[in-house]
């Protein structure tokens, strides 16, 4: 199943931002053995006046035999500029768009402004799923702030949403909120079809990231629940890394391996 483990391009990102040093980037993911990749934060298709195009980005990924399985978006272009948004990832060949994290008018009112974010981002889910694109949505830990009494979250407004809404569940962010991954994954069946990995290790006496394999989260029983829950890929994202990124990289894909087969 190795063809379920993608790398996050936020992971290398100090490593995008010429066209020279995108390609020669991608070149490194296929040589470790990576097959797709999440676009995110890749300076040479940033800003303005970009350096790469999505068709220059296309023509690498063919070149080196990877698929774009998902991007990162601007919410606020998605929403404004929904059909440029629709024409880029076809561009691409992604049929999944994910936010970062919650828009900031929204995330700033709490429960209300996560209820009115799944009510302004239905008619924009629903013109991407047109178009065959999916939508999701990547969260950290403070979606996991309790509200109200008893044990309901933020992110429990997320998980009652429609299931258009899916749910792109990065696992380090939910154990460090104090969560199960496991529980969420239960809840969010169906509706998981990109998830974020990275390890939590100990150091000092906190708790940090590291590469798959090299920390303390119960990977063993996460990924076939998470297989059985309809996740299509694993996408290994390290936000930041105590040694060389692709080191980490290829560490995390190859204990992913001994794991998927």
């Amino acid at each position: 199943m190795t063809d379920r483990i993608a790398a996050q391009m936020y992971t290398v990102r100090d490593f995008t931002n010429s066209p020279g040093d995108l390609r020669e980037t991608l070149r490194k993911l296929s040589e470790i053995g990576y097959k797709a990749v999440q676009l995110s934060a890749v300076g040479a298709m940033s800003g303005s006046n970009p350096s790469v195009s999505a068709p220059d980005a296309k023509q690498m990924l063919d070149e080196f035999n990877l698929r774009c399985i998902a991007t990162h978006s601007d919410w606020n272009a998605l929403a404004n500029n929904t059909d440029e948004q629709i024409a880029y990832h076809k561009t691409l060949g992604c049929d999944y768009i994910a936010i970062g994290s919650m828009p900031g008018p929204y995330g700033s009112e709490g429960a209300s402004g996560y209820q009115r974010f799944v009510e302004d981002s239905a008619p924009i889910i629903a013109k991407l799923k047109g178009e065959g694109i999916r939508f999701g949505y990547h969260n950290h830990s403070f979606e996991f702030l309790r509200i109200g009494p008893g044990a309901r979250t933020l992110y429990d407004i997320l998980l009652d949403a429609p299931a258009d809404l899916m749910l792109e569940i990065d696992f380090y962010w939910v154990m460090n909120a104090g969560v199960n991954p496991e529980r969420v994954l239960e809840k969010a069946s169906g509706r998981v079809a990109v998830t974020h990995v990275k390890d939590r290790e100990v150091f000092c006496n906190d708790g940090i990231m590291a590469p798959v394999g090299e920390g303390n989260m119960d990977w063993e029983h996460i990924l076939p629940l998470g297989i059985k829950s309809g996740v299509e890929w694993f996408t290994v994202e390290q936000d930041t890394c105590r040694r060389d990124p692709f080191d980490c990289l290829r560490s995390s894909y190859n204990y992913l391996k001994s794991l998927l087969g």
